[in-house]
């Protein structure tokens, strides 16, 4: 099992081009923020092949120590990262890792794009990030990416339910869980959807039906119709208005106005 979980986790040195400016992301961040990593390892190509998006990887930005008003959560980030006020936090599920707490800057190299929930409440975003804490500790669970496997793709010869840990009724807590189900049962916690099912009674009233949090794939979040892409290129396109005002031009000030105005055609002293 050792030697697969390397090969899983062994990555492809090629990097493509950088299309995102992660400085400028790292300050535009906002609590909540889901974050898609585009992998590079063999299990990255699988998943890849599996769901038909370049996004592989899903990771849940929380902020900084001070961001963080649940005051178990802020102990538990300040006990393995104290004297760090400003570093920037995210909490994933990894393989053969399990789900941790780590740095945002170690995707600083990857090619990025971040998922927000526009819509999520100031009140329920520390529930989000609460559930997502409570998962710290938790095993990679290898298993449920094979069962996803199977039930993704058209192979007839084993019904894709059988035996399968996806749709297991299990009424004890799991120990185990990977990175995209941990975001969406953090999300289902405020009761925040991501790709419902959506049906109508006889009178024509909607209902909500949350998808099984197993079946949930990073690319489900960049689908999404509750959060907004955003992306952040390296030439800024876009200028505050007040950065659009006239204050260059032709037009000059009289004698009188001299006295309360300054001229830009004149040189500073």
């Amino acid at each position: 099992m050792k030697k697969l979980n390397d090969w899983m986790k062994k990555k492809n040195n090629t990097r493509g081009r950088m299309l995102s400016d992660f400085d400028r992301m790292t300050h535009e961040l906002k609590p909540c923020d889901v974050l898609l990593v585009e992998g590079r390892s063999n299990i990255s190509n699988g998943i890849r092949f599996l769901t038909n998006s370049s996004w592989t990887h899903a990771a849940l930005y929380i902020g900084r120590i001070y961001d963080v008003e649940d005051k178990k959560i802020r102990s538990i980030i300040s006990r393995d990262h104290a004297g760090e006020p400003e570093t920037q936090f995210i909490i994933e599920s990894l393989l053969g890792v399990g789900t941790v707490l780590r740095p945002l800057k170690t995707y600083e190299n990857e090619h990025l794009r971040i998922c927000r929930p526009s819509r999520l409440s100031y009140k329920d975003k520390p529930k989000v990030i609460a559930h997502a804490a409570s998962q710290i500790g938790k095993e990679y669970n290898l298993r449920q990416i094979f069962d996803l496997a199977r039930f993704l793709l058209p192979w007839y010869i084993m019904p894709r339910k059988w035996a399968s840990s996806l749709f297991r009724k299990n009424l004890s807590r799991p120990t185990k869980t990977v990175c995209s189900t941990m975001i969406a049962e953090s999300f289902a916690s405020a009761e925040y959807p991501i790709l419902p099912l959506v049906k109508h009674n006889d009178k024509g009233q909607p209902q909500l039906f949350r998808r099984n949090p197993k079946l949930c794939t990073p690319s489900d979040f960049d689908f999404s119709p509750y959060f907004d892409i955003i992306k952040y290129s390296f030439i800024d396109f876009f200028q505050a208005e007040y950065n659009l005002l006239p204050w260059k031009g032709p037009a000059s000030l009289s004698e009188e106005e001299n006295d309360f105005f300054l001229n830009p055609a004149e040189k500073k002293q």
